[in-house]
């Protein structure tokens, strides 16, 4: 899926509710992956099940809310300098899971009448995560600002701990600690400004010029001599420069295309400029100057074929996401930019074994149970049709048109089969929201 495949979605912030958007990438996130390993390893937790990822905003915050996700704006990653700074981000936010805060607050939450919506709306932030970057919808899940800040705001004895944590997990995974004080070095003084001014972060997070004395403390105590590491920055590089090719005015990433840490990501950076000024012949060419440099890295494929779909050349960009495939067949997101591939080139029938696999690996991607929706609808399955637009609904948080579309599907396919029994489900839980109103 390219990084403009958007979706919108709500989740509890210091703001009043709103409708805020994942960035899916695969080759983000799979460079996030790398950077996050050493400090979640550290922290006792699965690098395979923390999943890190990227909140479409141009304002500085990160945030946990659940025990499996960490969301960084696109906005902070776009500030941060080096590698370990971002590591910094990753570790605290993991600190706040390991030391229990999180799961201490959705048990709070259950129980809160002022809180009612925060259980669909967790589910939301994850499970929107799919859609179109032209017309991305926003879920109608509510949650007021006094909700939000009770969810998402940590006292600053959580704060403190979360910096004693942190820090500790960094110079466990031979990360350099400083990045944590470069990280609130980039807050400071935002306990002096309005509310209304502060950037989201140091309203969720408590900010001090005492707290950075003592982050300054730790790092020292706990840095001794750590060289950077080079791998480490390669991949901060990497996805500082997808993300930033895509969200900067072309001229300002050919511009700073030089600056990049090895000669690929200068490369991969030059090419989605020129795509982005349709300059279709150039992008092209860089592409495949990339891939001669990488011909076995699937998230430059991906991205060729992202570039080839949406320049209208169809069977190249179908043997450039099979290629992707062929080199990450467990990636979900290269296997739903190649499912939806397959059905923009109307090929339904290959489509669907693609589709259901990406699926199965990811349940939680609405872009690919729309596409799944379209394939059994071209395929003349309406069952299941309506059934996978049914769950599509439900993880978007619309349960009373999940309702109406399982109810439908319950009664166009085989009672007893799975697929029955994945529409009672989706039944049950709309009538369960249902009479929570």
């Amino acid at each position: 899926m390219s990084i403009l495949a958007a979706a919108a979605f709500l989740v509890a912030t210091v703001l009043p509710a709103q409708a805020v958007t994942l960035l899916r990438d695969p080759d983000i996130e799979h460079a996030l992956k790398q950077l996050a390993k050493p400090v979640l390893t550290a922290a006792g937790l699965s690098s395979a099940r923390t999943r890190i990822l990227v909140v479409d905003d141009r304002t500085l915050n990160a945030f946990v809310i659940d025990a499996n996700h960490i969301f960084i704006h696109s906005g902070l990653i776009s500030r941060l300098q080096t590698a370990e700074e971002l590591q910094a981000v990753i570790a605290h936010e993991a600190a706040h899971i390991a030391n229990g805060h999180i799961a201490r607050r959705v048990l709070n939450a259950r129980t809160a009448k002022t809180a009612a919506g925060i259980g669909l709306a967790l589910a939301a932030a994850v499970a929107a995560s799919g859609g179109s970057s032209k017309a991305a919808a926003a879920l109608g899940i509510g949650i007021s600002s006094s909700a939000g800040r009770v969810f998402m705001g940590h006292t600053r004895a959580e704060e403190s701990a979360a910096d004693q944590s942190s820090v500790r997990y960094m110079a466990r995974g031979n990360v350099d600690p400083h990045g944590a004080v470069r990280v609130m070095e980039l807050f400071s003084g935002q306990d002096l400004v309005s509310a209304a001014r502060q950037d989201p972060y140091a309203r969720t997070h408590p900010m001090s010029r005492t707290r950075l004395r003592h982050v300054k403390a730790l790092a020292d105590a706990y840095g001794g001599k750590i060289n950077p590491d080079p791998a480490a920055a390669y991949w901060f590089s990497r996805v500082k420069g997808k993300l930033t090719a895509f969200q900067r005015a072309p001229k300002w990433t050919r511009q700073r295309a030089g600056e990049s840490a090895a000669e690929d990501i200068r490369l991969m950076r030059l090419a989605v400029a020129y795509h982005r000024d349709s300059n279709t012949s150039k992008a092209v060419a860089t592409m495949k100057s990339l891939l001669a440099l990488k011909p076995k890295d699937p998230y430059y494929h991906e991205l060729y074929g992202q570039i080839l779909l949406e320049s209208r050349q169809m069977k190249a960009a179908l043997t450039a996401y099979k290629n992707a495939v062929n080199l990450a067949s467990r990636d979900a997101l290269i296997l739903g930019s190649y499912g939806h591939a397959l059905i923009v080139t109307g090929n339904a029938k290959a489509a669907l074994p693609v589709l259901e696999k990406a699926r199965a690996r990811d349940g939680q991607d609405a872009r690919v149970l729309r596409d799944l929706a379209q394939t059994y609808a071209t395929l003349k399955n309406p069952g299941m049709a309506s059934l996978v637009t049914a769950e599509r609904y439900a993880l978007q948080g619309r349960m009373k048109d999940a309702g109406i579309h399982a109810k439908r599907a319950a009664g166009l396919l085989p009672r007893g089969s799975t697929g029955w029994q994945r529409a009672q489900d989706v039944l049950s839980a709309a009538e369960t929201a249902s009479k929570k109103k």
